[in-house]
């Protein structure tokens, strides 16, 4: 078992010197906009601001600020799909879509966005279509240190093609007109067109970028705020683009600072050096509104909390011990006694905002010991270890639920080991033995192949990493994201939770995710149903 102490370690942490970082007002005399400091636990898991490259929990909370999609997601409001830098679109058939672009929409380099902007935005320069990933993987690995050449390395081509994986062209109908063609019926492709993968970028800065990396860490898009400044590891600044279409930024400047102790961030608010403070578990809801200068806000939003399996594992490969684990799993604990009851088990990887689509008598994996007991026997497990790569609270809470999975797992007679990783790309590592991780999965528009295909299914990570695939999985996943049948579509659908979290688990939910964020009681912001943390006008002020 892992010892942790939280008031241990707020006492610990909150003694560090910390570094200054003084709320101010505009850079200019005349500027009374603020500027805004956000202690954040990471800034971008690939030290990458490109979309591309940087999907992750971390990185859906400052995209927004620096670049747009054509489509995007209501995540104040209904979830349903809205216009952005399209202002509208319509269906030409069951492949294409034709897309009509927004007038006047300027760059953060002060070019106006063209349809070839937008076609570029999807081209094979930026998402690399003309190569296989291992063409990738061969151009990109003969640069020294990967941080020279042109090629997008191998990661983003898989992330493009996990996103798209039917993708034919984008045409150019106009000046202010584009069609999205698919190769195959998808009735998902506005959603699809949605996701952060899609963000729209100047042609002309992404051309004139030295190497890959220097784009990547200095994109040019269309958001109220430009990249001005990203030390990996330490601060991404955006300042404020005063000619963005949506009218005038209401912030100067935003900082976010990357602390990665929760109790540090805390200490940073409550001493003024902060505005905001994310990724607070509940219990340290008291200590931050106890001073009537603060409070928490936030809830459940769009995401899951996995446990997920690696296939490639010894005993891992027989399904009846990933059944096993499953069952020795007290999921409401985990909700009970790390938050508070603010969150839920969910009905597997599936949301309600999946509409006719959501199976709402499909239930979880029962909490029942003696089950895990029973399998384990007849899968004739006898003790042998089994690792699990764990980060040090990337995700809330993360080691406190380890230790309530392991002392379940324990007590099934499950012997899983604690392996401490500092990062993804280490626990994501084909070095030793991996066994079981922890994940998230999040539902970026309201569609199953939102989540469960574009994550488990071929060209999702588990796929492309080795970990776990199922053939049945992959053809039902394929008519999934083809099918136009809509009733046809929710029975792949609930045969696709059959296979990945009962016969033959993948992963196995625990409950759905709570984005907690502490802040200045004063500042009129307000959370929404992501990770996406929005600076616009519109959710900021009175």
């Amino acid at each position: 078992m892992i010892s942790l102490s939280r008031r241990a370690a707020f006492g610990a942490t909150a003694a560090l010197v910390l570094p200054r970082f003084a709320v101010a007002q505009g850079t200019s005399t005349s500027d009374q906009r603020p500027t805004i400091t956000i202690a954040v636990q990471k800034v971008a898991n690939t030290n990458t601001l490109e979309t591309l490259r940087e999907q992750s929990n971390v990185g859906s909370r400052t995209w927004n600020s620096y670049g747009e999609t054509l489509i995007e997601q209501s995540w104040s409001g209904d979830l349903g799909l809205k216009p952005a830098l399209a202002e509208s679109w319509r269906r030409i058939d069951d492949r294409t879509v034709e897309l009509t672009l927004r007038d006047g929409v300027r760059f953060h380099d002060g070019r106006v966005m063209t349809a070839e902007d937008v076609a570029f935005s999807f081209g094979p320069e930026r998402m690399g279509w003309n190569l296989t990933v291992e063409q990738a993987r061969n151009l990109f690995g003969t640069v020294p240190g990967r941080t020279q050449g042109r090629t997008p390395p191998p990661e983003v081509l898989a992330v493009a093609r996990r996103t798209f994986p039917a993708f034919e062209k984008i045409e150019v109908v106009d000046a202010r007109r584009v069609r999205f063609v698919n190769r195959v019926p998808d009735v998902t492709l506005e959603g699809r067109i949605s996701r952060n993968v899609g963000m729209i970028v100047s042609r002309a800065a992404f051309e004139a970028a030295p190497t890959w990396l220097d784009w990547a860490r200095r994109p040019v898009g269309t958001g109220p705020y430009r990249v001005a400044e990203f030390r990996p590891d330490q601060v991404l600044v955006l300042e404020a683009f005063d000619e963005y279409w949506g009218g005038r930024p209401p912030i100067a400047r935003l900082r976010f600072v990357e602390v990665p102790e929760v109790a540090s961030r805390i200490n940073m608010l409550l001493t003024g050096e902060a505005d905001f403070a994310c990724d607070m578990p509940p219990d340290q809801i008291g200590t931050v509104e106890r001073n009537p200068r603060h409070q928490v806000v936030g809830g459940t939003i769009m995401n899951h909390r996995l446990t997920v399996f690696d296939k490639n594992h010894p005993q891992l490969a027989n399904p009846l011990v990933r059944r096993a684990f499953t069952h020795a799993i007290d999921r409401q604990a985990i909700v009970e006694a790390l938050w508070g009851g603010r969150t839920v088990v969910p009905r597997g990887l599936q949301f309600e905002f999946y509409g006719a689509m959501y199976q709402r008598d499909w239930e979880p994996p029962r909490h029942d010991p003696a089950e895990a007991r029973r399998l384990l026997r007849e899968a004739g497990y006898r003790g042998e270890p089994i690792p699990y790569r764990l980060l040090n609270n990337y995700y809330t809470n993360q080691v406190a639920t380890a230790q309530i999975l392991l002392e379940g797992w324990r007590q099934a007679g499950l012997n899983v080991q604690i392996e401490m990783r500092e990062n993804f790309p280490q626990v994501l590592s084909r070095e030793g033995q991996r066994g079981v991780r922890d994940w998230s999965n999040s539902a970026s528009f309201n569609d199953p192949s939102a989540s469960i295909t574009s994550q488990h299914g071929p060209q999702g990570q588990q796929w492309q990493i080795g970990e776990w695939r199922n053939d049945e999985f992959g053809r039902l996943s394929q008519e999934l994201d083809t099918s136009t049948d809509r009733a046809r579509r929710g029975v792949v659908f609930r045969r696709l939770l059959e296979i990945a979290e009962r016969e033959d688990p993948a992963y196995t939910v625990l409950h759905q995710s709570v984005n907690l964020t502490a802040k200045r009681r004063d500042l009129a912001w307000q959370p929404v149903q992501s990770f996406v943390m929005d600076f616009r006008s519109r959710n900021w002020g009175a």
